[in-house]
C-alpha cells in the first residue's frame, strides 16, 4: 500500500477531481440550455467533494477528518440528485445520466468505507502523533 502523504495522493480525491472536471465539462458546452443556478449548483456541489477531502485530510486528525468525509459524501447524494434535475429536464441523455449516476454511487460508497477505516484504526491522526512531521 503506497504512503499517503498529502490529499492528492488519495484515491477517493483524485475520482472526486475527476467527477467534478466531468460536470463542468458537461454543463458547460454551449449546445446544452442548462439555466444558470442549477449549472452554478452543480459544478460548487460537484467541487465541494473533493474540496471537503482535501480541508479534512489537511486538519491532521482522524475525527475531524470523518466529519469532512461525511460532508463530501452527502455532496455526492446532491450532485446525484441534481443529475436528476438534468436527466428530468432532457438536459443530459440517459447514457450521461447513468455514468455520472454511478460514479457518485461509487464515490459515495468508497467514502464511507473511508469512514469506516478511520472508525476501527487506533491512528488518531497526525496532529497526535509524538513525532509531527507537518509543516
Amino acid at each position: 500500500m503506497a504512503t499517503i502523504r498529502t490529499f492528492e495522493d488519495l484515491e477517493i480525491w483524485q475520482d472526486a477531481r475527476v467527477l467534478a472536471k466531468e460536470i463542468y465539462i458537461l454543463v458547460s458546452q454551449p449546445n446544452r440550455k442548462v439555466e444558470y443556478s442549477l449549472r452554478n449548483q452543480i459544478t460548487r456541489s460537484s467541487g465541494s467533494i473533493m474540496d471537503n477531502i482535501a480541508e479534512g485530510f489537511e486538519r491532521n486528525g482522524n475525527r475531524e477528518f470523518k466529519q469532512f468525509l461525511s460532508i463530501a459524501k452527502g455532496s455526492c447524494g446532491e450532485v446525484k440528485s441534481q443529475l436528476y434535475r438534468l436527466h428530468d429536464q432532457d438536459t443530459i441523455s440517459d447514457d450521461e445520466f447513468t455514468t455520472l449516476s454511478e460514479k457518485c454511487v461509487s464515490l459515495s460508497k468508497r467514502l464511507f468505507a473511508f469512514m469506516n477505516y478511520l472508525n476501527e484504526t487506533s491512528n488518531r491522526g497526525v496532529k497526535f502523533s509524538k513525532v509531527n512531521t507537518q509543516e
